[in-house]
């Protein structure tokens, strides 16, 4: 009978001709109903267990079982596949995805990733290798050759059927030898340390292993029949569609012959109408196309499918089907597959070759780059992230989520309620750092209370806010920023009260208070420099510079109370001056990067061609505002200037509390002062490089090549970063100090009185002129042109009134004015 209609498997079940044993046990489809796929013949090993793997016939079970069978095909296919294209590593450390240290050069590295044996790359022995491993129930045999000097040099896989397996008879080792039949017949003994064994264990006989072909037998065994039958079936059946029947009577016998030959079989003839004879005079009419016989194939092929992927581990949508699925749904079944199906079978192969390392070195195949494993825990940091925003946990814990390592800086250790409003320290010391404290090494207050402690709810009659409502008779009506003040008293930070985020926080105090307040950054420089006359000075650092050859203040009780010093502005202004003039040089260099990308130049009129055919060079410009990304470097101005503020302002904090109270309680609402003074040192960021795209933008003109417009960028960085810097450090300086002494000298107490103080110079507003030696209580603040001002440099009020603005205020206590 040919091969083709042998039954599929049923082969496998008949153990080889050298095996003679004395009495065989055979298991097929009509015995009890039952099926197994394999047949041992009685014969046992040392340790009295039966050879099952014996009478397993490699040769049929890949010509029946794999070669006719499309979906065991496609299951090897798909496993063997991934083992063959993925390198392999040999490291230490680390986790299951990463070595902490790799070898770069081992002899296995060449011979799995090159080149096996002068016939095999490493791709192509890897992939026989996982074929060989879901297929042999005897498992792998791989032949290792070494030089002289004992270095591996060559890997052979032998045919598993031509491999025996000798027992140890004095049961010290398992394995005596193998013993391998050549090609040519020969027969080879091969030591056990030259031959590297590998097979899926079985659960009870060591010299055996398991396959998911033998539990997929009968459903391999069921698909291969019924598509052979249904290919018979159309071979021998040829039905007609219908049949006439007709009175024959004084027909020619020819005729009736010719009408007869209208029912030979083949698939040629089907569906045809057939003519016979009937009794004389009828005519009948059968209709015989209502339903072929197909065997219920559509069912039976459907559910051995199913039955052969699952013995495999492998999903539909795997082998090529990933139809009626979602997204979701086809990401999660190839994760399943990698998880389940494809790394236990990496790693069992993988670690038939430790035994040529050190026991600290390991091999592994290189998953790093397999978007599937990415599934479970791009959804775990995706959880972290939203944690995170809620504020309930850190950035060191999200970045341990993560898998990367820890900052273990203050700032990544605290909790963020929400990130972008304020922080909760984890400990006195990152409370210090974070500005929201002072050092604990510095002791608490002299009353015991711990230094650093939130206000206290405005509850009792000695609470913060009942100090303020008592500063607030000595002064005006009430303000929106005496009510900001007074909030200041019933929460640990004193932003204004609406949605988190500094920028919303803003928007809150501008919409809630009385006084005319700033509208975006960029749009107030514009406001100013229109209300300023030609007598505006020029760069801030000259001016500053000039303005203190010429300084003539008018004498205030300087033997008490406490006044910021140049010093304190000049040391904040350098620190910020070299943070922003490093992020410049930064953002210059990035920029110029971008211009030259591929992925920007892309489809417009700065790709070069790389052939006549290249469709990515058309007449259009760039994206400016990609090259510049405004958003990206505002963000980063305010996290890189946030702590040099925060640390100043606590400094300065510090300095008020002692001169005025004798201690250097630090109040949250310092740090307000820093962290919205940096926030707009982010919008001075994005108004300048605005410019710098409407200079891109202008430059495209006449701009031929991407070199003209990297001239264009620095020409411009060259020309407006030195007043950009001096603007924000100065700025930055001013209304961090200023902010950082008002509020803690309100934090204080009602008794502290403030007095405005000019530089008395040509250089002074005329509106501050109007102010200088004002005294208020703390708390209440100065009117200027129908605005207000909290302190000199103010964020919240019209840039036109703090813009290069040098004035300063003194602080005393009552007793000290009188």
């Amino acid at each position: 009978m040919p091969r083709q209609f042998l039954p599929a498997l049923r082969g496998l079940l008949v153990p080889r001709t050298a095996i003679t044993p004395p009495a065989a046990e055979t298991k097929d489809l009509l015995a009890g109903n039952s099926y197994v796929s394999m047949t041992y013949a009685g014969v046992t090993n040392v340790w009295g267990t039966p050879g099952r793997a014996d009478g397993w016939d490699m040769e049929r079970v890949v010509v029946e079982g794999y070669e006719r069978s499309i979906w065991t095909f496609k299951s090897v296919e798909a496993i063997s596949k991934h083992a063959s294209t993925l390198p392999i590593q040999i490291g230490r450390g680390g986790d299951e995805r990463r070595f902490a240290e790799t070898l770069d050069e081992h002899p296995l590295l060449k011979l799995l990733n090159h080149t096996s044996n002068p016939l095999e790359t490493g791709d192509v022995f890897k992939k026989r290798l996982s074929a060989q491993l879901l297929l042999s129930k005897k498992g792998v045999f791989i032949e290792k050759t070494k030089s002289r000097g004992g270095t591996l040099v060559r890997l052979d896989l032998l045919p598993p059927d031509r491999v025996q397996i000798i027992p140890d008879d004095r049961n010290a080792e398992y394995v005596k030898h193998f013993e391998f039949t050549t090609y040519g017949g020969q027969v080879r003994e091969l030591d056990p340390e030259r031959v590297i064994w590998l097979r899926d264990p079985h659960p009870t006989d060591p010299f055996c292993g398991v396959t998911p072909l033998e539990a997929a037998g009968l459903s391999v065994d069921l698909d291969v029949k019924a598509r052979t039958y249904n290919i018979s079936f159309i071979d021998r059946d040829a039905r007609p569609g219908g049949i006439i029947g007709i009175d024959l009577e004084g027909v020619d016998a020819r005729e009736v012959d010719r009408i007869q030959k209208r029912l030979a079989p083949g698939a040629h003839n089907a569906g045809e109408l057939a003519l016979v004879g009937t009794g004389p005079g009828g005519m009948t009419y059968v209709d015989t196309s209502a339903r072929p016989r197909e065997m219920a194939y559509e069912t039976l092929s459907s559910t051995s499918k199913g039955e052969i992927l699952a013995a495999f581990g492998v999903p539909e949508s795997i082998v090529g089907n990933a139809s009626e699925r979602t997204y979701a749904n086809a990401d999660r079944e190839e994760w399943t597959f990698w998880d389940h199906t494809e790394l236990p079978h990496l790693n069992l192969i993988a670690s038939g070759f430790d035994s040529d390392l050190s026991d600290e070195w390991k091999v592994r195949y290189d998953t790093s780059r397999v978007q599937a494993l990415e599934f479970p825990r791009r959804q775990a940091r995706e959880e972290a992230r939203k944690e995170f925003e809620a504020g309930l946990i850190t950035i060191d814990e999200y970045r341990e989520i993560a898998g990367r390592a820890a900052f273990g800086v203050p700032q990544s250790r605290a909790l963020w309620i929400s990130p972008q409003k304020a922080p909760v320290p984890a400990n006195p010391q990152d409370a210090a750092a974070l500005g929201l404290g002072p050092d604990p090494s510095a002791g608490g207050t002299p009353g015991g209370a711990p230094t650093g402690a939130p206000l206290p709810p405005g509850t009792a009659p000695d609470t913060a806010a009942a100090d303020v409502a008592a500063a607030r008779a000595l002064g005006p009506g009430q303000t929106a920023a005496t009510d900001v003040a007074a909030a200041r008293g019933q929460a640990p930070l004193a932003l204004p009260a609406g949605p988190t985020g500094t920028a919303a926080a803003v928007a809150a105090a501008r919409v809630s208070n009385t006084i005319t307040g700033p509208g975006d950054a960029a749009a107030d420089v514009a406001s100013a420099r229109e209300a300023q006359d030609a007598a505006l000075p020029g760069e801030a650092a000259d001016d500053v510079a000039a303005a203190r050859r010429e300084v003539e203040v008018k004498a205030l009780p300087q033997d008490d109370g406490f006044e910021v010093t140049d010093d304190d502005f000049d040391a904040l202004s350098m620190a910020v001056a070299a943070a922003v003039t490093a992020l410049l040089a930064r953002q210059e260099g990035v920029i110029l990067a971008r211009l030259r990308a591929p992925k920007i130049r892309k489809y417009t009129r700065y790709w070069e061609p790389e052939n006549d055919s290249d469709v990515r060079h058309v007449d259009a410009d760039l994206d400016q505002d990609r090259v510049v990304s405004a958003a990206r470097w505002a963000d980063e101005t305010s996290r890189t200037l946030a702590p040099i503020l925060q640390q100043a302002a606590v400094a300065t904090a510090r300095k008020v509390g002692q001169a005025l109270t004798g201690t250097d309680t630090v109040p949250p609402s310092a740090a307000a002062a820093a962290i919205i003074t940096a926030a707009y040192a982010g919008e001075a960021i994005t108004g300048f490089l605005a410019e710098l795209a409407d200079v891109l933008r202008d430059a495209q003109h006449d701009a031929e090549h991407v070199a003209d417009l990297e001239g264009a960028v620095t020409r411009f960085y060259m020309s407006a970063e030195p007043a950009l810097i001096a603007r924000v450090a100065e700025t930055c300086a001013v209304a961090t100090i200023n902010g950082a002494a008002d509020a803690a000298a309100e934090h204080a107490g009602p008794s502290v009185v403030r007095t405005w103080g000019t530089r008395q110079d040509t250089r002074v507003r005329p509106a501050h002129k109007a102010l200088h030696g004002k005294k208020l209580p703390v708390g209440t603040p100065y009117t200027v042109d129908g605005a207000s001002l909290r302190y000199p440099g103010d964020p919240f009020a019209p840039i036109a009134l703090t813009i290069n603005c040098r004035c300063r205020l003194h602080y005393a206590t009552d007793e000290e004015v009188s």
